[in-house]
């Protein structure tokens, strides 16, 4: 039955009638790493080898934008549903799939706008996909049952653990790891402050753990890694309508990737999904809006 619905959904998007979008030779698998309230500053500010190494062996931006608000929410929902609040419907931390004021302007089989995840799974029954979260806010925005490993860790360690576990037992073909403690430091000590700096080198030492168990899982050549984050801050806060708010890191390395490279076409947050479906050679739903960061990749 699940199958059907998903055969359904594609047709109404208009992705049966769709060419599928050519894949970057040699991925097979994608990580994500979204840490919460990471600002370009946060990077800047601090040695964070693992983040640095991956700049420099990948492409970045320190000026890929996320969207009004500037809240955790609404980003974390356009990074995977490839289009914006006016588009999916996530407006604040308060929205909820049966409690919104503005309604997605279209919705999946299982009643929310269609995610990367969703995709993924209607064009590619058989892939494998993860997430691990650490704010328990974030499982919302998915599709629900429609990830083979679904884990809320207890806090950026646990997270981490959890994480590197699914790597090593599961070889996901997407997985998603979120951590929470950057934006704890920026909401109790403040952007750019020794804490919230602290916080950041901590994100790149789990990093580096996480990278190993890609090593170790023998899947390094083949795995794209990601890291971004939602929004940065200002003072103890975020949701404004500052620079220092709207900007993110937008860090790639793998396959087909151009090492050194510093990106400086437009990217977008919702730019996330639409790269992410470029790196599966799947068809991305009319609905998105976002696109392939494609100035990242050796032609």
């Amino acid at each position: 039955m699940r199958k059907f619905f998903y055969i359904c959904w594609a047709l109404l998007c208009g992705a049966a009638c769709l060419s599928a979008q050519a894949q970057p030779a040699s991925v097979e698998h994608v990580m994500i790493i979204g840490v919460d309230g990471l600002g370009p500053a946060g990077i800047e500010g601090t040695q964070s080898p693992v983040l640095h190494a991956l700049m420099q062996q990948g492409a970045h931006t320190f000026h890929a934008r996320g969207v009004m608000p500037t809240s955790s929410s609404p980003n974390w929902a356009s990074m995977i549903m490839g289009a914006g609040p006016e588009q999916h419907g996530v407006t604040s931390n308060e929205w909820e799939p049966e409690k919104f004021d503005i309604a997605p302007s279209t919705s999946g089989p299982t009643g929310i706008f269609p995610t990367v995840f969703g995709v993924l799974r209607q064009q590619r029954p058989t892939a494998k996909l993860a997430v691990v979260f650490d704010w328990d806010g974030f499982g919302r925005l998915i599709e629900r049952g429609i990830c083979d490993v679904f884990l809320n860790g207890n806090g950026e360690e646990d997270t981490a653990a959890k994480a590197a576990e699914v790597i090593a037992k599961e070889r996901p073909s997407l997985l998603f790891v979120h951590f929470d403690h950057v934006d704890h430091a920026l909401h109790e000590s403040g952007y750019c402050t020794a804490e919230y700096f602290g916080a950041v080198e901590k994100a790149d030492k789990l990093l580096g753990g996480l990278l190993q168990a890609v090593d170790s899982a023998g899947m390094e050549e083949k795995t794209i890694v990601l890291v971004t984050a939602d929004h940065g801050g200002r003072q103890k806060g975020h949701g404004g309508n500052s620079m220092a708010e709207l900007e993110i890191p937008w860090i790639i390395k793998g396959p087909g990737v151009i090492p050194g490279k510093e990106i400086t076409a437009p990217v977008n947050t919702f730019d996330t999904a639409a790269t992410v479906a470029y790196l599966f050679g799947i068809v991305p739903p009319e609905v998105w809006i976002g696109k392939p960061v494609r100035s990242a990749f050796a032609p």
